[in-house]
């Protein structure tokens, strides 16, 4: 839907180029620090609030500001981002995209279908995953990895880990709509210790994005405030899986 006037969200969001950069080129991304307004939902959107509570509702309203103004940098306005049925949003025709929420940060990506063919953006707050969440996480050469790393290290390498493969899931649905789980993805963090790095993404068995993207799938990751964010894309080159 094409409107020549836009709306105001109550509490803006804006492009990030910080998240931006950790995608290939065409990828818009926007962020928002700050707790939305479900008031500025359009009619389409809200119905999918439901009985959320407070905080819940404020996120969901934080990441559609944050896709609205990706739209609005396309040119498309009053576009309602609905929920399909298994939650993921849905993109206007000729786009893809990715939204995340967690506790005091919302953030969006979108591109257009031509160059990009499918978006994962993931954040959490840094540190948030435990030692007694490694087994449903963590494959044993993660879990392995986790305990060459000093104590206080460990919590947010997992942290990391987690945050990659919620990305993965995002990213790989849309084209392969295959439900994975955490222990269908290995993930690599090959510049461990610096604030920002390479994460690599490899299936441990066999699925069916191997299709649609290339193996490893090469993501970036970025420790920023409080947070962890990475990012992943499928991109349109031809591709073989490698044997695992």
């Amino acid at each position: 839907m094409r409107n020549a006037s836009p709306t105001h969200d109550a509490k803006p969001a804006a492009l990030s180029a910080r998240l931006r950069s950790l995608f290939p080129p065409g990828v818009l991304a926007a962020e928002m620090p700050e707790p939305g307004d479900p008031k500025s939902l359009l009619p389409e959107e809200a119905v999918f609030l439901g009985k959320a509570v407070a905080q819940r509702a404020q996120e969901f309203a934080a990441g559609r500001a944050c896709a609205r103004r990706l739209l609005a940098e396309l040119n498309t306005f009053n576009f309602p981002i609905k929920v399909a049925d298994n939650r993921q949003p849905l993109w206007p025709e000729g786009l893809v995209g990715s939204i995340t929420h967690t506790t005091g940060f919302c953030a969006a990506v979108v591109a257009p279908r031509t160059q990009i063919r499918a978006l994962g953006l993931d954040t959490e707050v840094a540190g948030r995953v435990h030692q007694e969440l490694w087994r449903h996480i963590c494959v044993p050469a993660e879990t392995e990895w986790l305990e060459t790393l000093p104590a206080t290290a460990r919590a947010a390498a997992a942290t990391a880990i987690f945050c990659a493969k919620e990305a993965f899931y995002k990213c790989q649905y849309p084209l392969a709509r295959e439900w994975l789980y955490f222990h269908d993805a290995r993930v690599e963090l090959p510049q461990w210790g610096a604030a920002r790095g390479t994460c690599l993404v490899y299936p441990t068995r066999s699925i069916a994005f191997a299709a649609h993207a290339e193996f490893p799938l090469h993501g970036q990751y970025l420790f920023h405030e409080e947070f962890v964010t990475t990012g992943l894309a499928a991109i349109n080159t031809p591709c073989r899986r490698e044997t695992l």
